[in-house]
């Protein structure tokens, strides 16, 4: 047999042992030690309520209430005060739309942007506009963060008290209960996971 045709036989097996083993073996493997060890997460950490998928808990989403007229696209959705808010989202909090605004700390657009972002929030929560937290004004890198500061999250507590007849012990008690540390104890704030944190709410009686 020719040398160049046994080198490319070679290849060729080399080829089909490296398909099977990378292609095929490692990744169900991979995917039956996540499945058996870490189902939830490698599931995508699915939030249900009543038995009915409502999101995920690595997601952030909005919380709004309903339009007066869906059709309209140029209708802005309003915030609904019985339920904590999110951060904002360059993306709307679409998975396949994934990133920041791109705008620089000294853009004028930007600038302009979290100063009506934080009067409207100000106003919304009824506080002073000077202790609006940063995060409240301004979207993460990723725009599918579902975390807000703990600071952002005890702001809103009397109007969602207000908004459901329940007591600000209780709401602070949940903030508590879904507060997150810091990763690895160290890297970043601690925060508190929005979706978890509402998912309770509407349990809460």
């Amino acid at each position: 047999m020719p040398t160049f045709l046994r080198t490319h036989l070679t290849a060729l097996r080399m080829l089909l042992v490296m398909t099977v083993i990378l292609g095929i073996a490692y990744p169900l493997l991979i995917t039956g030690v996540s499945q058996a060890a870490f189902a939830d997460k490698a599931n995508g950490s699915i939030v249900k309520s009543g038995g009915q998928e409502v999101g995920s808990s690595l997601i952030g989403q909005n919380f709004n209430l309903p339009k007066k007229n869906p059709d309209d696209p140029n209708e802005e959705a309003q915030p609904d005060p019985k339920w904590f808010q999110p951060r904002f989202s360059a993306g709307g909090y679409d998975p396949k739309a994934s990133g920041a605004s791109n705008l620089g700390p000294n853009d004028e657009k930007l600038t302009q942007t979290v100063q009506d972002r934080r009067a409207a929030i100000a106003a919304f929560d009824g506080v002073d506009p000077a202790s609006v937290p940063v995060d409240a004004v301004t979207a993460s890198g990723s725009g599918l963060d579902p975390h807000i500061s703990v600071a952002y999250a005890k702001e809103q507590v009397d109007r969602v008290a207000k908004a459901r007849g329940v007591s600000a012990d209780t709401l602070n008690q949940l903030i508590g209960k879904y507060t997150e540390d810091r990763s690895l104890g160290f890297l970043g704030q601690d925060g508190v996971n929005i979706v978890l944190l509402n998912k309770a709410l509407s349990e809460t009686k």
